[in-house]
């Protein structure tokens, strides 16, 4: 087993942060897992609240080096949910804002999906369904996991989630010594 969990990793530049894997759980419970694939793309996993199940890559994202050691990410989904990350990584925190439109709140179940392969589902739902009000979930959040995945890593978030898959994440149980799957 590989010990890929990298919680004492110091970040400074945005070449630090970029091609990092982590997983962090909100304060209200909610746990997300995110990879800095690249400078414009970012893939996660959803693992709780309202919309688990769901996964995206190649999620096109504005990333951001603020200050040292300090990110931010921005982008809106296909569902038409924009999301805004503050990541401050060398404390374990970080800030999310999720601003889902109405239909996503009122049919979740629409996104729980590997959206790559739904995106023409995602851009119709938007259109057929409310948007206003949106549904603006603002949350801390505390790391759990920090891996050195590296750049364009298409092993990363490559296989729907599944119930105690962020635990065998950090116990090494998922990926192997270079950042592949272990097959299962």
């Amino acid at each position: 087993m590989a010990n890929l969990n990298h919680m004492d990793k110091h970040f400074e530049t945005l070449d630090d942060f970029l091609g990092t894997h982590f997983i962090y759980t909100y304060d209200n419970g909610w746990e997300y897992e995110w990879y800095a694939k690249n400078d414009h793309t970012v893939d996660y996993r959803i693992h709780g609240g309202m919309v688990a199940g769901r996964w995206v890559t190649d999620q096109e994202a504005h990333i951001n080096l603020l200050t040292a050691g300090i990110y931010k990410i921005a982008w809106t989904e296909p569902t038409g949910t924009d999301v805004a990350l503050d990541f401050v990584p060398n404390e374990h925190k970080l800030n999310g804002t999720i601003f889902f439109p109405k239909w996503v709140q009122d049919h979740p179940e629409i996104t729980v999906t590997y959206q790559n392969e739904h995106i023409d589902l995602m851009e119709e739902s938007r259109e057929k369904y409310e948007t206003y009000p949106k549904m603006v979930v603002p949350e801390f959040a505390n790391i759990t996991y920090i891996g050195d995945a590296g750049q364009n890593n298409d092993q990363v978030i490559a296989a729907e989630p599944y119930e105690g898959m962020t635990d065998d994440i950090r116990n090494g149980k998922f990926y192997d010594e270079n950042y592949r799957m272990i097959k299962r």
